[in-house]
């Protein structure tokens, strides 16, 4: 049955909620520093009446996009990387782009983002290999805005309610989808108050040991001062002690640069290499063995390395977490070489041989979140390099 939807059947969305769906898939926030993603060009407001999805936005997929009425582009590789400094017809970027400038054409690149986001690149590239345990390989480091800083306090066990409710109220002590959240142990404080002190408990001129809890609790830093404040409020000393603790990123297992599989079982580079063609469409693969391969049967991998596109940099991560085996699009000659020689075996797909294919499975993503805007999958757009 043909996707294409009829005219009858489509309506229109603001830009802005094609942007929100796929940042809810990909968020900007996982793509790499050097890369350069997000809405390119357009207005959030802007209609959109339809979108194309591509790997490169060239001048082909352009048309292509006019042709089927289109006015909104998702192109996997950003047309640009680096700002600018003019933007003429004399470069076929710059032709590109204001060729798409002149048509009105909305251009978003989730590039990076929708390789390391969960569902993503990575795990579509993994799970075309055989089934296993599947984690990133450089996880990305991730510092929730509630646990930016950890504050704490100690109090007397009869003031801690009072101050963990007061702190919890505005916004603080929360974890995901618990709130209230805190940590207390209780202990026994000193104090030596001068004459001119004011103290609660005990009294002035001699060292006072009293019980009391030190309560913890995770915070955003622009809570930080309202905490400080409540706590003050709340706290029955005249100077109540207050720390904060800046908090440090948390490496998610599930989600960042390339992918480290640990297949259920060893497969060999053979069979590995079927399953990735099928996965791909593509005929032949570029593989490279270890050197001095052990006598005897074909060598078996368990444990792979992968990234799709341009993944060399990947190669010591792979390697240093025990991957035999780095499957990606593309790679230097003396990785490979660098690869053989440490004995892992290398397999090359074609850069965007090892992307092109995932954008049938994004269209069904974005398809079911933006009901009856058409969504379509470049038929121009094409890899580059053919066999001759």
């Amino acid at each position: 049955m043909s996707r294409r939807r009829t005219l009858e059947n489509t309506v229109a969305r603001k830009a802005k909620e094609l942007v929100q769906v796929i940042e809810s898939i990909a968020p900007r926030e996982l793509a790499a520093q050097w890369d350069n993603v997000g809405l390119l060009m357009g207005s959030p407001e802007d209609r959109i009446n339809g979108v194309l999805l591509a790997i490169d936005l060239t001048e082909d997929v352009l048309e292509e996009a006019r042709q089927r009425k289109a006015n909104g582009i998702v192109a996997y590789h950003p047309p640009f990387f680096h700002a600018r400094k003019n933007l003429t017809d004399s470069d076929p970027a710059g032709r590109i782009l204001l060729k798409a400038a002149r048509e009105k054409m909305l251009i978003y690149s989730p590039h990076t983002a929708l390789d390391a986001c969960e569902g993503g690149i990575n795990d579509w590239l993994a799970t075309g290999i055989g089934p296993g345990d599947v984690r990133a390989l450089v996880p990305h480091d991730n510092l929730p805005e509630n646990e930016q800083v950890k504050i704490v306090t100690i109090c007397p066990e009869e003031s801690v309610a009072r101050i963990r409710d007061a702190l919890g109220a505005m916004g603080a002590g929360t974890l995901g989808e618990y709130s209230l959240c805190s940590f207390e142990i209780q202990g026994t404080g000193t104090f030596l108050a001068s004459d001119q002190a004011n103290p609660s408990v005990g009294g002035t001129g001699a060292l006072e040991r009293v019980p009391e809890v030190r309560l913890e609790m995770a915070c955003s830093n622009r809570l930080v001062a309202l905490a400080v404040l409540n706590i003050r409020q709340f706290h029955p000393y005249e100077e109540p002690p207050i720390e904060i603790h800046a908090l440090e990123p948390k490496p998610m297992r599930n989600v960042g640069e390339g992918r480290r599989l640990t297949l259920d079982r060893p497969l060999t580079l053979k069979t590995i290499g079927r399953n990735l063609k099928n996965l791909l469409g593509v005929t032949s693969l570029q593989v490279s063995e270890p050197e001095n391969p052990e006598a005897g049967s074909p060598m078996r991998h368990q444990v792979i390395g992968l990234c799709p596109g341009a993944g060399g940099s990947l190669l010591g991560a792979a390697m240093d977490q025990g991957c035999t085996l780095f499957i990606t699009g593309e790679m230097r000659h003396h990785d490979v070489l660098e690869a053989r020689s440490s004995r892992c075996a290398v397999m090359l797909a074609g850069h965007s041989n090892t992307e092109r294919p995932y954008l049938d499975q994004f269209r069904d993503m974005l398809e079911s979140r933006l009901d009856r805007l058409p969504i379509m999958v470049s038929d121009r757009d094409v890899e580059p390099l053919r066999l001759a």
